[in-house]
């Protein structure tokens, strides 16, 4: 048998392992994309929709401001719940990591990941019943007499983000943790024999070098929040509305499947952009 020959053999077998996942892909992933895509350049008028390609609905989410806001919504509660998110849980992901005993550490990262073991709806009406001004921060602050009315920290932007924070800190900490562990503690005797001192070898080695952690996480925390719906509907309060609840009033209330879709496709977009933008920037750390 010729090299040429098992070069192929192997090539076929390695195509009959990739295959299976492939199929799935293009079935379940990009048909229906091709398709919602297709879909967003119909129309719909009256009650039938009309399969004639157009660029209608994304002209109407450029010229209709409610549309327009939904997206600036989105990225403004994103862009904050990713920022915070990295602040609070490297912190945290540093402590476990540095200070945290080694036999401790497992049991440190099962209580840091304890949010998830709850459903994500519990979560976020327990978040409401917590914020809402009967609830257990405003009988506090009222009780020891900080405040002599309930504050309105709940069906509001500030309860979506305490809500998105508390937790994506949790998926961050456990990012950053698993870049902090591989340092070697080589890198922090070589800058100080370089004469650095405990902050300029934080900025200068420790920190570019779990930048990749920072990202991966902050990327996946975009990801999963640009795109919910249940936390903005439940303690948001439709007061300001982000771009996938605009997108399921399409769905439930008009029935307007083609606008729907248009702002899907805007929406993936959106995190398209940020995926590059992350992809170009961390290999640049990486080279």
């Amino acid at each position: 048998m010729t090299a040429a020959t098992l070069e192929v053999r192997e090539r076929r077998k390695a195509w009959g392992f990739v295959a299976p996942a492939l199929l799935w892909t293009v079935a379940f992933f990009v048909v229906p994309f091709l398709y919602m895509t297709a879909m967003s350049l119909w129309s719909r008028q009256g009650r039938e929709i009309v399969r004639v390609w157009n660029l209608d609905n994304y002209a109407r989410f450029f010229t209709e401001s409610a549309l327009l806001r939904g997206l600036t919504n989105s990225l403004e509660i994103t862009l904050t719940v990713t920022i915070l998110s990295v602040l609070l849980a490297y912190p945290l992901a540093w402590i476990i990591a540095e200070r945290v005993p080694k036999r401790w550490q497992r049991m440190a990262l099962i209580l840091a990941i304890l949010p998830f073991w709850t459903s994500y709806v519990v979560r976020s009406y327990s978040w409401l019943l917590v914020l809402s001004k009967g609830g257990v921060i405003n009988q506090a602050l009222l009780g020891i007499g900080l405040i002599s009315e309930p504050l309105e920290i709940a069906s509001n932007r500030i309860a979506t983000v305490i809500g998105f924070v508390h937790f994506f800190v949790m998926l961050l900490t456990l990012t950053i943790y698993s870049n902090l562990i591989q340092l070697s503690p080589n890198y922090r005797r070589a800058a100080a024999d370089l004469g650095a001192n405990t902050f300029q070898t934080f900025w200068h080695v420790i920190l570019p070098l779990t930048l990749p952690g920072i990202m991966t996480g902050a990327f996946l925390t975009f990801v999963l929040c640009i795109g919910d719906y249940i936390t903005p509907q439940i303690l948001g309060g439709n007061n300001e509305l982000v771009l996938p609840q605009i997108i399921m009033l399409q769905i439930g209330r008009r029935a307007d499947f083609p606008m729907a879709a248009a702002l899907s496709i805007i929406l993936m977009l959106a995190v398209t952009a940020a995926y590059v933008l992350c992809a170009r920037w961390l290999k640049i750390e990486r080279a």
